[in-house]
């Protein structure tokens, strides 16, 4: 089983604490490092090069969504980030989506929801939000019916971004489509390139704004 190195990134420590001992008590798990400001992150990221980082979004100094969006410009995209945040519904939460996190959790949620998602996201064709971000979009206002970005894009690219907009892998997609994994995969750089999204984040983000899959 391969080791997962995770980096925690809050402001308070009994929160790092916690968190910490959530991942650690997981044989495939390991928190490698951990601080207290966003603008810490990035040089910890660098030197660490973990798979995932917990990222909570409000912090003093560099919040989450400068540092999500720092770490993705890291050489090969960086870690793949999970906010952390105690509001669902939360401007902040946009944001960080926008910004590239993978996916986001409450801090609230139970510890195996923690430890599925950061197993979840680690994957690099792997989502978290899917269905939360209809909320966020549907708070502000944003109901313009797709048809722009439908005339862009190909039946088969239209089913596909349908598809990981749901949560669904490139695996699920080849399953459900009976398409082999590296056609899949072409049809999603291709339109990710016809949408101008830097990511499949990106790109789901951008399919729930122009309206082309329904709220």
């Amino acid at each position: 089983m391969d080791e997962i190195r995770v980096v925690l990134v809050d402001d308070e420590p009994l929160v790092r604490s916690g968190l910490a001992a959530i991942v650690d008590s997981e044989p495939d798990l390991t928190v490698v490092g951990q601080c207290g400001d966003g603008s810490e992150a990035v040089p910890l990221v660098r030197r660490l090069r973990p798979d995932v980082v917990l990222m909570d979004v409000r912090m003093p100094g560099v919040d989450g969504i400068r540092a999500t969006r720092l770490l993705t410009q890291l050489d090969g995209g960086g870690p793949a980030v999970l906010v952390v945040t105690t509001f669902e519904n939360d401007d902040y939460v946009y944001d960080a989506l926008r910004a590239g996190a993978r996916g986001f959790l409450l801090k609230r949620a139970r510890a195996e929801d923690f430890v599925s998602a950061i197993r979840t996201v680690q994957r690099s064709d792997s989502l978290l939000f899917p269905e939360a971000v209809r909320g966020l979009v549907a708070a502000r206002g944003r109901r313009p019916d797709g048809t722009a970005l439908q005339e862009r894009l190909s039946e088969r690219e239209q089913e596909i971004l349908r598809l990981i907009a749901s949560g669904s892998s490139n695996a699920e997609i080849a399953s459900e489509l009976y398409l082999s994994i590296e056609t899949v995969k072409t049809h999603v750089r291709n339109l990710r390139a016809k949408l101008g999204a830097r990511d499949r984040v990106q790109a789901v983000i951008i399919a729930y704004e122009s309206g082309f899959v329904e709220m």
